[in-house]
């Protein structure tokens, strides 16, 4: 009996080579880890017969620098450093105690690694990158930085990809900014079915959401008005979400009022359509066109870089912390 051979199937297109090895460096949206099994060792370069596989290498990563049209570039600076020493490391430069002499090298209390939480997870090798650093506040002499970032860590041949967001507290001596604390976000687990606006949410492209505010999205402890009203302005513009629930202050800084952020109330937005809000060179006319529309998205509490006219009593504000992003916050 003869046998035909099947037509092979087709080779797959360049986007799909593409996306496929995207999902395995940056497949992450929440907050705990996602393991990536390294290739079989038989599917791996060799440097010679008998010699042992390499590890698998970690995404390259950049040191995030603030730029001139900061309110005082300096802090930022500050605050993110100490996430970097502490968040990234070489083989075999794991734990607390190597991560004290990182913070220590920086002229900073070594004992803020103790305060590290899912930033320092057991692993042989990490890179961090920063996403975004935000103010959670800004006074005089003192500070709340949010430092946005994603994660990857390698125990053996499995990497994982993850991150958290820290909320930094700094105060300044002089002209000196120093550390006093470290806040990360603890979202809390995820609930087994999210609603279906909040599912919406988290597969909508056009809605960028760095991992712990998509941790926050699937912990059922976020109010519905927020992913409404992300999804309304996800048809007009393409929004990077820095944060939403967790790492932000309990308080709005520097006041006893409680936030709306902790109380799943609110979400913030540091670039639209491609354009940092910090950045200078972003129209005007986006940014305000924005926040508008959050308004009429259902927002009560609409802040950012500059203070608009109209609307409810007291619906817009303006001031030195929102001077890098659009606050969007809401009553229920």
């Amino acid at each position: 009996m003869t046998h035909t051979r099947a037509p092979a199937a087709p080779p797959p297109g360049r986007r799909a080579v593409l996306a496929a090895l995207a999902g395995v460096v940056l497949g992450i949206e929440g907050c705990s880890a996602r393991t990536v099994p390294a290739a079989h060792p038989s599917q791996m370069s060799s440097t010679g017969a008998g010699s042992p596989s390499p590890s698998p290498t970690l995404p390259r990563t950049t040191p995030w620098k603030p730029t001139s049209a900061e309110v005082q570039p300096a802090v930022k600076l500050r605050a993110v450093q100490v996430v970097e020493a502490i968040g990234a490391w070489g083989e075999g430069q794991g734990g607390t105690a190597a991560a004290r002499a990182r913070v220590a090298g920086l002229g900073l209390p070594a004992a803020l690694a103790d305060q590290a939480g899912p930033l320092l997870p057991t692993a042989d090798q990490a890179a961090l990158q920063v996403v975004d650093a935000q103010y959670g506040g800004i006074l005089s002499r003192s500070a709340s930085v949010l430092v946005v970032c994603r994660q990857w860590t390698r125990r053996g041949s499995t990497v994982s990809a993850g991150g958290t967001t820290v909320d930094v507290r700094l105060t300044r001596s002089g002209s000196v900014w120093t550390v006093d604390a470290l806040h990360p976000a603890h979202p809390g687990p995820a609930v087994r079915s999210p609603a279906r606006d909040f599912q919406a949410v988290l597969s909508d492209d056009r809605i960028v959401l760095p991992p712990a505010a998509a941790a926050d999205l699937r912990s059922g402890q976020v109010h519905t008005s927020v992913a409404k009203a992300m999804l309304a302005l996800a048809r007009t513009y393409r929004l990077e979400v820095s944060v939403v629930r967790s790492g932000h202050p309990l308080d709005v800084f520097g006041t006893t009022r409680p936030s709306d952020h902790p109380r799943g109330r609110a979400f913030d937005v540091w670039r639209i359509d491609g354009h940092p809000v910090v950045d200078p060179a972003t129209p005007r006319r986006l940014i305000e066109r924005f926040m508008r529309d959050a308004a009429a998205a259902g927002s009560y509490n609409v802040g950012g870089p500059m203070l608009l006219s109209g609307g409810r009593p007291d619906q817009f504000f303006s001031d030195a912390t929102h001077h890098d992003h659009v606050h969007v916050g809401f009553r229920t």
